[in-house]
């Protein structure tokens, strides 16, 4: 085994993957861990697994798949134990007659291939592949076949079984996948003749190779068993929900389903768990908003609201306040729709308009439960706002969100939803403004070169130098160089000066100048503050400014930003 990977080595060299001078550090790697010298340079970073697996097929003679470019039948777990594929890092990809494809990290290991002739019984035709890949191919098979659970509700559950291929098995890969890139949600949809499977992750939609059209009504009637809806209801949309296991860890779907001309089209919402909740300070804002922000959530009594679009993250930042100040001496209870992430210790109310248990008739009856902090999930009208304000000038703490395009916004906003200047000075503590831009991917950052109008555009001085990052794409990331998402954030509170223009209705113009002056920092200026110390790229920071109004984020030329 030592010798074919030094002939690994050896051919990387050739190609050009690696350098001669690499040779001597991957050694004393490799000594030094008690593995292999090709696994010694990928520990090291200095060659891709996939380059590792394309070499070895050349040393070896096998040929090499890319596990990216098959549908893989993840029913072949049964003919190997678990165990056995995780020790020899292998698994059956087909069965052609008495010929099984077996994709292997080391088709060398005559021991191996023995074990796997007498376990499958079957002649072995070994191939080579990227390691990462097998082991993340193992660990999906492994877990949708061996007693992963989906929760149907509080009281039910069901084990999935891959005997029931292939559409049991079919929503079961599309769930594991959706989880395994931590998608946010999963798209199915139906054309004539084909059906499109989309997840977006981090904020953008990606399409994936999806099942066989034919498969489409059994996915459609698997997924309402599990949400408990209508099954013969075809012609109306549908809501539900169900919780599925993935990692020890629940994750709560949102499930809604429309029809269209080709079928029902779903859309399945994945909800984090209230495990995966932390800290104001893990949030990523910048430190002088976490403190101020962190003060304003442990008040006694006043309103804080959380503003921004759908999509913006302003939920996880209210529940992670919820979470920081939740401790047995406050009662605590909110009023949802829907209700996305179970809280322990929380009242959590399911709005349901049906029934005529909206924001308004929830929230009075709430008051009556003796509540210190309460969560309205969002002011959608004028009764509401004016109970919540109410609620914060008589003693309770209250959260909320606002659709609006910054967080002096906050402000017209209740003046339009008739709230009195004097309920909204003497109530608001402040407002938190949000976005999401998504994260360079680390494993494939390389430093940008924007343009001076680009650099200008955005109210940056091309003479000052700074050094902006930007992603190449990679497999890591799905080849769009970026990987994961970070929250760009302004915080508005109401300094004495800004309190006497809410007095007197100023105008938008004057708070946000107010606002400026007391210290506030734009959306723009935080993303920009991101860019430069390379956590996202101006072509994110771009996006962000051109989804805010211009009067939003202009600010008083003293506070235009430079180096």
């Amino acid at each position: 085994m030592l010798e074919a990977s030094e002939f690994v080595i050896q051919s990387l060299i050739e190609e050009g993957k690696l350098v001669a001078s690499d040779v001597e550090k991957i050694r004393q790697c490799a000594q030094e861990n008690m593995f292999g010298v090709d696994e010694a340079a990928l520990k090291l970073g200095l060659v891709e697994a996939r380059d590792i697996a394309l070499a070895k097929a050349i040393v070896c003679e096998y040929p090499f798949v890319d596990l990216e470019m098959f549908d893989i039948d993840i029913a072949k777990s049964r003919l190997m134990p678990k165990s056995m594929a995780e020790r020899i890092q292998a698994f059956p990809l087909f069965v052609t007659g008495e010929i099984a494809t077996v994709a292997m990290h080391e088709p060398l290991d005559l021991q191996s291939l023995d074990e796997l002739r007498q376990t499958i019984r079957l002649q072995i035709d070994p191939v080579v592949v990227d390691r990462h890949k097998l082991s993340s191919l193992i660990t999906r098979a492994y877990s949708l076949d061996t007693g992963a659970e989906i929760e149907i509700d509080d009281t039910e559950e069901l084990v999935i079984s891959i005997d029931q291929e292939p559409i049991v098995a079919a929503v079961n890969q599309i769930l594991y996948s959706a989880a395994e890139m931590n998608a946010s949600d999963i798209h199915v949809n139906p054309d004539d003749k084909v059906l499109h499977l989309r997840y977006r992750v981090d904020g953008a939609l990606a399409t994936f190779r999806g099942p066989a059209i034919s498969l489409h009504e059994g996915i459609i009637q698997r997924l309402k068993v599990m949400a408990h809806l209508d099954v013969a209801q075809t012609r109306r949309p549908q809501d539900g929900k169900f919780r599925f296991i993935f990692s020890g860890q629940p994750i709560d779907v949102r499930l809604s389903l429309i029809p269209t001309i080709h079928g029902e089209n779903a859309v399945l919402r994945l909800l984090s768990s209230a495990s995966k909740i932390g800290k104001i300070a893990s949030l990523g804002m910048p430190s002088a908003i976490v403190e101020s922000f962190e003060k304003m959530i442990t008040k006694p009594h006043g309103m804080v609201l959380v503003t921004g679009p759908t999509g913006s993250g302003k939920t996880t930042t209210l529940y992670t306040a919820l979470n920081q100040i939740n401790t047995p001496e406050r009662n605590i209870m909110t009023i949802e729709d829907p209700v996305e992430i179970r809280l322990p210790m929380i009242r959590q109310v399911q709005a349901n308009a049906s029934i005529g248990l909206d924001f308004a008739t929830a929230l009075r009856s709430m008051l009556r439960q003796d509540p210190d902090v309460i969560l309205v999930g969002e002011i959608r009208d004028s009764e509401t706002a004016k109970i919540a304000t109410q609620a914060a000038l008589t003693g309770h703490l209250v959260f909320s969100t606002l659709h609006t395009n910054d967080a002096v916004g906050a402000v017209p906003r209740l003046r339009d939803f008739e709230v009195p200047a004097f309920a909204i000075n003497n109530a608001l503590l402040g407002v938190l403004a949000q976005r999401l831009a998504r994260r360079i991917c680390g494993e494939c950052a390389v430093e940008d070169s924007p343009t001076d109008r680009e650099l200008k555009s955005l109210g940056i001085d091309p003479a000052a130098g700074d050094t902006f990052m930007t992603g190449n794409g990679c497999s890591k990331c799905m080849n769009t160089g970026y990987k994961g998402r970070v929250g760009i954030y302004e915080l508005f509170t109401a300094s004495a000066e800004v309190r006497d223009l809410i007095e007197t209705n100023a105008s938008f113009k004057n708070l946000v100048d107010a606002a400026h002056r007391s210290g506030m920092r734009s959306m723009l200026h935080c993303g920009i503050e991101n860019a430069r110390m390379g956590v996202t790229t101006l072509e994110e920071v771009n996006k962000l400014h051109a989804t805010v109004d211009e009067a939003v984020m202009e600010e008083p030329t003293q506070m235009k930003m430079s180096a």
